[in-house]
């Protein structure tokens, strides 16, 4: 399991999940820490990822989630909803679970935020750097920023302004000049300091070309697993 979009100013939090049943997954693809690899050797390898997984999934959690509950709770969220998704497409929970790093965030997520989803892992192994150490990891964090980076690349075509589909909602200069021209998207995370001056952070603005009900559907859940 490993996550994407942690640090972004916009748009959710995605972790991915990828299950293989050992000893005999098969060939594995040659998957690396997705940071390393460039966006159409990452797309390619979607297909050869979720040929190799029993299950595999990318869980969201939305910017009102994030402001809502916090990061860390948001990512336990958005794991939830992963490994919710892959339990039940296996009908049982997997055994184990690598997870990238020395924290174990996936029990923090809110109570009522997680009614109905499967339990989490009885068994949680930290790997610091598994990304580049561990194929399952690795595939995850391909199958996140993947998905991750196509939602943004949508949101831009309704949203032009801030650039998404090159930063992905990352603080690069372009994305944070535009905050402070138009104002907050309705995709931005409200709770982070966007460098706005006191006033702006309750008043989100559309975009001069939304999609129509986009917001609606997002409101509904429209980036859950």
């Amino acid at each position: 399991m490993d996550e994407v979009g942690r640090g972004a100013l916009a748009g959710p939090v995605s972790v991915g999940v990828v299950v293989v049943a050992l000893p005999d997954a098969g060939p594995q693809p040659a998957v690396r820490d997705s940071k390393v690899l460039s966006a159409k050797r990452r797309e390619a390898l979607v297909p050869e990822i979720l040929a190799w997984g029993a299950a595999a999934a990318v869980g969201h959690a939305e910017p009102g989630e994030i402001d809502r509950y916090g990061i860390s709770a948001a990512l336990a969220l958005a794991g939830r909803r992963a490994w919710h998704r892959v339990a039940a497409d296996l009908g049982r929970i997997p055994d184990a679970l690598v997870l990238d790093g020395r924290d174990n965030w996936l029990p923090r997520s809110p109570l009522q935020a997680s009614v109905g989803l499967a339990p989490g892992p009885g068994s949680v192994h930290l790997q610091v750097k598994a990304d580049a150490t561990c194929a399952t990891v690795a595939a995850a964090s391909i199958l996140a920023k993947v998905e991750r980076d196509g939602l943004m690349t949508g949101l831009a075509e309704a949203f032009p302004d801030y650039g998404w589909e090159g930063n992905k909602g990352y603080g690069a200069a372009v994305h944070r000049q535009a905050i402070l021209d138009r104002g907050p998207s309705p995709y931005h995370r409200m709770s982070w300091n966007l460098g706005l001056s006191p006033g702006h952070e309750a008043t989100p603005v559309w975009s001069a070309r939304p999609e129509q009900g986009r917001e609606q559907r997002v409101q509904q859940g429209e980036w859950t697993a």
